[in-house]
């Protein structure tokens, strides 16, 4: 079976590896433009190109794939990769460009994607996140035949995973990453044997995760302190949760709520309760949050212990929830 895959991210070159190593012919990869990264802003090629290159496999990395949109350069060049390509199927993971209907009718068998949610709860941009920001207490793996809506297709596999009370987008990603690769593998099998029918979504119980915005990550201390405890997890490796002490943004990524924490009644929101060895303990609206893992501007991520050597935290001081700029 010859196959485009279209993906971005390393939870995207995951599945793309586990394809290759299944013996399925790549016949074209598609991915999002180079985009500058790092202190040095220098152009980084997304994780999927540098695997794609690796392995000599054709790599198309157009704007737009709207023939009538902003690029149609882009788009005209990227159909003529595509109709080349001559593949059965295509497979989109967190791709990053919405596919208009040529796109979609161009494969013989259509575009079959990996969605990190239990459809039809949060479709969109980041489920990953959302599912941990709300509490989830699991998530999971949709592989859906990929319609003209967003995250709306017809079910082709589903599997579920449960959410730890320690997991972080990080962690979860990485294991939603390897199931999704397991999943795909056994889908296009499947579909190749005509093994495979699609499943309406259910009607009931649509949410959306929509795209992380760098200015979720400063956090509100007059928010319950569960809230707040899993913003933390929700948010690390990205945007990262933080607060303003002195007029020094200092990241958060790790964190627990206190049993029976509940600070005094004249006690502020966001002030520091205690800090020491084990975490910097902050007053919530209903409880207190011990912050076990810090990181100051220029620094990188130190445990409690560590980071209260070089950057003295004391009781009584207050963390503000001062907005952080899109561009930061």
């Amino acid at each position: 079976m010859r196959v485009i895959f279209a993906g971005t991210p390393e939870f995207a070159r995951v599945a793309l590896e586990k394809l290759h190593s299944a013996g399925f012919d790549i016949a074209l990869v598609l991915t999002q433009p180079d985009r500058p990264a790092g202190r040095g802003m220098k152009l980084q090629a997304s994780a999927v190109k540098q695997w794609a290159v690796t392995h000599q496999i054709p790599v198309a990395q157009p704007r737009s794939l709207r023939l009538d949109g902003r690029y149609p350069e882009d788009a005209a060049a990227a159909c003529v990769a595509i109709e080349a390509a001559k593949a059965d199927v295509m497979v989109v993971a967190a791709y990053g460009l919405i596919l208009p209907q040529w796109v979609l009718d161009a494969p013989r068998l259509g575009c079959l994607n990996i969605h990190g949610s239990i459809l039809p709860r949060w479709r969109g941009a980041a489920p990953i996140h959302r599912a941990i920001e709300a509490g989830d207490n699991e998530t999971g793996v949709t592989i859906m035949q990929m319609d003209a809506g967003l995250d709306t297709g017809g079910m082709l596999l589903l599997e579920r995973l449960p959410i730890g009370p320690q997991d972080s987008t990080d962690t979860l990603h990485d294991q939603l990453a390897e199931l999704g690769g397991r999943m795909i593998v056994d889908a296009l099998k499947k579909t190749a044997s005509g093994d495979l029918l699609a499943v309406p979504q259910p009607t009931e119980g649509i949410s959306y995760a929509h795209k992380i915005d760098k200015r979720e990550a400063a956090l509100d201390w007059t928010q319950a302190v569960a809230t707040l405890e899993r913003r933390i997890r929700a948010f690390n490796p990205f945007p990262v949760a933080c607060s303003t002490l002195n007029g020094e943004t200092i990241k958060f990524w790790g964190a627990e709520v206190l049993p029976g924490g509940q600070p005094p009644g004249n006690t502020a929101a966001g002030e520091v309760m205690a800090a020491g060895p084990e975490g910097v303990d902050i007053a919530a609206i209903d409880g207190v949050l011990r912050i076990r893992r810090l990181q100051k501007a220029g620094g990188k991520p130190l445990d409690a212990a560590d980071f209260l050597r070089g950057f003295e935290i004391q009781p009584g001081q207050r963390f503000s929830s001062t907005p952080v700029s899109a561009e930061t």
